[in-house]
């Protein structure tokens, strides 16, 4: 399920900073020249921190739309 928001000062829906904390478990896969891949990425725990309008910049004003 996507989350999608609403500023209520401006009217934006299209575009937001989202701050989220996120425990995840993946495999690291090194290259022998030490380049990284990283696979099987599987989200354990994820947060929303704060959520920020990039149009007008109110955080405070950003709620979840319901569609």
């Amino acid at each position: 399920m996507t989350i999608r928001y609403r500023c209520t000062a401006c009217g934006n829906l299209t575009r937001f900073t989202v701050t989220t904390a996120r425990r995840s478990r993946a495999f690291h896969h090194f290259t022998v020249g030490g380049e990284l891949t990283i696979e099987e990425e599987e989200v354990l725990d994820e947060t929303v921190e704060s959520v920020a309008c990039r149009w007008c910049g109110h955080g405070d004003k950003v709620e979840v739309a319901d569609d």
